[in-house]
């Protein structure tokens, strides 16, 4: 199975299914395996997010690392990881819930807005740290924030995150990116999220020189 920096060097991208249903999970998974993707994140704010874990876990287990988004207590740790589920994403930066996902041998993906909380988040084992809002956070925030933080700490920036803006926050020092509703939204279709997956990988490839 893949691991967190594994699956970051072979896709850096995170797809954030938010509001998937487990009826449409392994199809929509199935059209980002297939343009290459290597992490798939459930927000547990989806219909029954559990189920759709644990069917995309059985799927695609072995090609990609699946998990979940929007956990914010210790309890939903332990139920992701029951499923199947690898990777906790996390809105915000809670030492808690970090030290429960590295406890039961998952990756963990903090949120952090701050060189405080970033370190923090380190401090009580963060895999990587996730920037979140994007959005209030450009490039030029992120510039600054790497000069401090450790070079090897992968740093992915997360929303409202396009083609068109990932090669800016690139350059600023970003290892990857996740990737919501310009991906996928609630009820698209996995033809849509193919064409939408095509066009994320394509600006990929055009930054990062593959």
């Amino acid at each position: 199975m893949l691991t967190f920096f594994e699956a970051l060097v072979r896709c850096p991208l995170v797809a954030i299914l938010r509001g998937v249903k487990p009826s449409e999970a392994v199809e929509i998974g199935e059209a980002l395996v297939d343009a290459s993707f290597a992490i798939i994140e459930v927000p547990m704010n989806s219909p029954d997010p559990l189920e759709s874990i644990s069917l995309l876990a059985k799927a695609f287990g072995t090609k990609m690392l699946v998990g979940a988004g929007t956990v914010t207590s210790a309890d939903q740790v332990i139920e992701v990881g029951e499923v199947g589920g690898r990777l906790i994403v996390m809105p915000h930066a809670d030492g808690h819930v970090v030290q429960a996902a590295k406890a039961g041998g998952l990756y963990a993906l903090p949120g952090f807005a701050t060189p405080t909380e970033a370190f923090a988040m380190i401090a009580a084992g963060a895999d990587g740290l996730k920037l979140f809002p994007a959005e209030a956070n450009p490039p030029k925030v992120l510039k600054a924030l790497r000069a401090v933080l450790p070079k090897k700490m992968p740093v992915l920036p997360v929303g409202s995150i396009t083609p068109d803006n990932m090669a800016e926050y690139w350059t600023a020092g970003a290892n990857g990116f996740g990737l919501g509703s310009a991906l996928y939204k609630a009820g698209a279709t996995p033809a849509q999220v193919s064409a939408a997956a095509t066009q994320f990988i394509a600006a990929l490839r055009k930054i990062n020189g593959s």
